[in-house]
């Protein structure tokens, strides 16, 4: 079962305007509501503790919703550019809820099918302005003995939703506040204020894709000439992008990034596929030999309804493991990161069975996670 939310009390009879959204859209993450969708001829949806439940009777049209995203992206030509299908498109808001109180959106849009015409979906995601303390988040002490390595390459994973980046984001607030680095962001959009973190340590300076630098590979190569210790880019979407920061890790940073997959293994395998077949054999050697952690994190529904707990599936590159799999054939590569995985790291599976355990999630959650792979066995309890 799942909390239910209340209906938006305010929703406006004849046309949204700016200060309807900007009103629902305080209104939804005060109701502690973590996403919230417009799209052409549909009410509002929001997300709460991983669950799509409507706020809104009255479908909202796309001229409604193309009016509201010029004036809150105060971008003129933002309708005609998603009407034309070119790409979707990411953009920042911030509300002043307060004097001196602000909150913050991540937003997208991109056009969908409305009828026989062509219509536009926006989505909000919530964000704090100030990044969370690792210790908050109850990562685990393996995870934090090797999240902020001199040099090397961090990643962090999991599919949309996952709390990538709210992990990234502490691990950086860890490593501003010890102090003596320099740390430089790049994202698309900036999604937590590191500037707004107290005890600043050491320069800190945040650019935004494509406002600041065109791409994420210009911001990579930006990074080797600007002298930062640790660098972050946002999403590592494709070859260019992967290429470059794995490159840069050899100039001595510490790299961080995400990406959209749900295993360490498959985390390797997606990074190495990405490049022609004549470039892997030198991929898969450059990226071994430069990966200290991957982390796969996910959220899931806590049980009674109310929250989400963090599970997670990590494995340290030490010097030990990553000689062991730069030895290991590459058709044999998954297979032994799988086992490496096993006996030094800790599975999704692992994880879920232990939040199990502890009372925190339903037995039809983890049976679904362990279900994910053949060796999986466990649960009891309720089997008993």
């Amino acid at each position: 079962m799942f909390e239910t939310v209340e209906m938006y009390p305010r929703e406006p009879r004849i046309r949204w305007e700016t200060d309807n959204l900007n009103d629902m859209l305080l209104w939804a993450t005060g109701c502690g509501m973590s996403d919230i969708q417009l799209c052409s001829s549909q009410p509002v949806w929001v997300r709460k503790d991983g669950v799509w439940q409507r706020i809104t009777e009255r479908p909202i049209t796309t001229d409604e919703l193309l009016a509201g995203l010029e004036r809150l992206t105060r971008n003129n030509s933002v309708a005609a550019y998603i009407k034309s299908s070119q790409d979707d498109y990411d953009f920042a808001h911030q509300i002043e809820e307060t004097r001196g109180v602000r909150r913050r959106f991540r937003g997208n849009a991109g056009a969908v099918a409305d009828g026989y015409s062509t219509g536009v979906k926006i989505v909000f995601r919530t964000i704090p302005s100030m990044p969370p303390r690792l210790e908050d988040l109850g990562v685990e002490q393996n995870i934090l003995d090797h999240a902020t390595p001199e040099n090397g390459l961090v990643l962090v994973t999991g599919v949309m939703g996952s709390g990538k980046t709210t992990l990234l984001a502490a691990i950086l607030r860890h490593i501003i506040e010890k102090g003596g680095r320099n740390v430089a962001t790049y994202e698309s959009p900036i999604e937590f204020d590191l500037l707004s973190i107290p005890s600043q340590g050491g320069p800190v300076s945040q650019s935004t894709i494509p406002e600041h630098l065109q791409s994420f590979i210009r911001a990579v190569r930006n990074s080797t000439r600007t002298a930062p210790n640790v660098v972050l880019i946002g999403e590592s979407r494709d070859a260019e992008t992967l290429r470059g920061m794995i490159e840069s890790v050899e100039t001595g940073v510490a790299a961080y990034s995400t990406v959209h997959t749900r295993s360490v293994p498959e985390t390797l395998s997606r990074i190495i596929n990405v490049f022609p077949v004549e470039e892997r054999l030198q991929v898969t050697v450059t990226l071994l030999s430069s990966l200290r952690l991957v982390v796969n994190q996910r959220l899931v529904p806590m049980l009674g309804g109310k929250g989400r707990v963090a599970l997670r599936e990590f494995l340290a590159f030490t010097p030990e493991i990553r000689e062991v799999l730069l030895d290991t054939p590459p058709e044999r590569l998954i297979q032994t990161c799988e086992t490496l995985l096993i006996k030094y790291g800790q599975r999704m599976q692992d994880a879920a069975q232990a939040a199990y355990d502890a009372g925190k999630i339903t037995k039809e959650n983890t049976q679904a996670i362990m279900a994910e792979r053949k060796t999986s066995q466990p649960i009891t309890k309720e089997e008993q």
